[in-house]
């Protein structure tokens, strides 16, 4: 796969973050580029400053895992940008081929089988769903779709976060943090892109969101990633006011790429009891169900 500028804007975004003094060198006068050198990194990760301006301008195929560990380690990645850089990798030589998943026919959508379902539906102190990388909602209990339900008001939000966050209104009430949950939903976007760069969905999502929205263009440019699996988030919901939830990240072993969040309120906090409330609430409204993606 030809991923030449998706490598190249990658390892030039992550250099530009690294400042001389964080790489322990010394500053010196006159420099003209943010953060380090070409010839910095390649000195920090031990190779001719030619090589590694082959591989920044996007030459990934074939580099042994020796040499991409040396630039994670001079560029000081994190645990999701070193995954995302043999992501990278991997796309560019090919050697994925045989572990991603096999496109499916349009014909051939998503639902949660019956235990999915169940479980869900046995988590009821918490709203819980099941999303894929592209953040489409494809499974929930009843607290989630109470919580998400301005998600499910607008039907052209097609059951996506990602979508109703920088397309619709509703998103910035929802979310008193709105520029961080922005921040997050590119992060997994971009992540998603570099473990699947196939995937013609997120390949058209990705099109939507940039022509129509200048937040997401801006911050998809940027190329951040980020490993999303625990935190806490705050919501502003017009039934019960201001709620903070925990969240914990579940990688489904039985559906490759899909994760379940559950989101818990502190015990004995004030958040609990409006989880309480939410409950209660949900139980006399009717909600829509997710509507069914490919996963």
């Amino acid at each position: 796969m030809d991923n030449r500028d998706e490598v190249r804007e990658f390892l030039t975004s992550r250099r530009a973050k690294i400042s001389p003094e964080r790489a322990g060198l010394p500053a010196g006068p006159r420099r003209r580029v943010p953060g380090l050198r070409r010839s910095e990194v390649a000195a920090l990760a031990d190779m001719s400053v030619e090589y590694y301006a082959k591989l920044e301008r996007g030459h990934l195929a074939g580099v042994s895992p020796a040499v991409l560990e040396a630039v994670a380690r001079a560029l000081r990645l994190d645990d999701a940008e070193r995954a995302h850089l043999l992501h990278l990798a991997h796309a560019a030589d090919g050697s994925d081929a045989l572990t991603r998943p096999r496109r499916r026919r349009t014909k051939d959508w998503w639902k949660p089988h019956r235990s999915l379902q169940w479980t869900l539906d046995a988590i009821t102190a918490g709203p819980a769903f099941v999303r894929n990388g592209r953040l489409d909602i494809l499974a929930t209990n009843q607290l989630a779709r109470a919580l998400y339900r301005d998600v499910y008001a607008t039907p052209g939000n097609q059951a996506n976060l990602a979508r109703f966050q920088f397309l619709d209104p509703a998103s910035r009430r929802l979310y008193p943090d709105w520029d961080l949950f922005a921040d997050l939903a590119v992060a997994i976007l971009r992540t998603e892109a570099g473990r699947n760069p196939y995937d013609k969905d997120l390949h058209d999502l990705v099109g939507e969101l940039s022509t129509r929205s200048e937040e997401f263009r801006t911050r998809w440019g940027a190329h951040n990633v980020r490993n999303h699996g625990t935190g806490t988030k705050r919501f502003q919901h017009d039934v019960v006011g201001e709620i903070t939830l925990a969240f914990e990240g579940l990688e489904l072993a039985a559906e490759p790429g899909l994760t379940m969040t559950v989101y818990t309120a502190e015990p004995g906090s004030p958040f609990e009891e409006g989880l309480r409330l939410l409950a209660s609430w949900a139980a006399t409204q009717e909600t829509p169900a997710p509507s069914q993606h490919r996963p």
